[in-house]
């Protein structure tokens, strides 16, 4: 079975992450991957910000580390992209970034519901336990579609993040899921299948297959993502992935290059 491309890999540059974008991209030909994205968290508005995304002053190095991933593998279809967090005031910001390299895409990720609430962070999970796991998800997917709605991306990531560590609402979801959804088709941006969730608390990929089923319904694409923080993270558990996908309805992935999409069958 041809696999769709893994969009969604990470480089040391983010301090949490190891393998170099070449060493990612050997893993991803033995896979039998064609295609692969490289997606590092972006550059935040300070460098201070926290410590798990990559420094602007290395954004430089990264684009260079990619192009040598390319020159090793011509045979491996390598896009460069980031994966950037959605915060409301730092829409500028972001256009900025688009113009300091030729991307290929842009991953619109909501890690943050508050300026300090970084909600998947390991060392934040006392503000899920004194805090009202409802009123957390809630945030998370109204920020996810202000982040849809933005103009500013062209894949959502990890589309339910907010059950990472398992911590689930008592109301049913599906009207959450709805208004993200409609503003990603609204504003025809992708969604992914994540398979990290599968190493995460909550034991199952993101999105949920209720989530995806609706995605599906409403017309909104699809993309894969390992979200690859190893070298032998690049494509895992993509052929269930794939499974997933075809039972919610899916029988395309989008690809994506220089800003442009276009449908592949799966």
């Amino acid at each position: 079975m041809a696999l769709p491309a893994d969009y969604h890999m990470h480089t040391p540059l983010c301090h949490h992450a190891k393998g170099e974008p070449w060493e990612l991209a050997s893993h991803a030909v033995s896979q039998g991957l064609c295609e692969i994205g490289f997606s590092e968290h972006n550059p935040m508005i300070r460098d201070d910000w926290d410590d798990w995304h990559m420094v602007h002053e290395d954004l430089g190095l990264y684009v260079a580390n990619v192009e040598k991933a390319r020159q090793e593998f011509p045979e491996l279809q390598i896009r460069l992209a980031l994966e950037t967090d959605f915060i409301p005031g730092h829409e500028s910001w972001v256009r900025q970034l688009r113009q300091e390299a030729d991307f290929d895409y842009f991953i619109g990720s909501v890690h943050y519901i508050s300026d300090t609430f970084d909600i998947d962070n390991p060392n934040k999970k006392d503000q899920w336990e004194n805090g009202d796991v409802d009123a957390i998800w809630e945030a998370y997917f109204e920020r996810l579609a202000q982040a849809a709605s933005s103009g500013l991306y062209d894949i959502i990531g990890h589309a339910d993040l907010c059950k990472k560590f398992n911590y689930r609402p008592s109301k049913d979801p599906s009207a959450w899921y709805q208004h993200f959804l409609k503003a990603a088709r609204d504003h025809d941006v992708a969604i992914e299948i994540n398979t990290a969730g599968l190493r995460k608390d909550c034991q199952e990929m993101y999105p949920c297959p209720a989530l995806l089923e609706m995605a599906h319904r409403m017309g909104v694409a699809l993309t894969f993502g390992s979200d690859a923080h190893a070298p032998n993270e690049v494509g895992a558990d993509f052929q269930a992935a794939v499974a997933l996908a075809k039972q919610a309805g899916y029988t395309h992935w989008r690809r994506h290059e220089r800003g442009s999409h276009q449908a592949v069958a799966l």
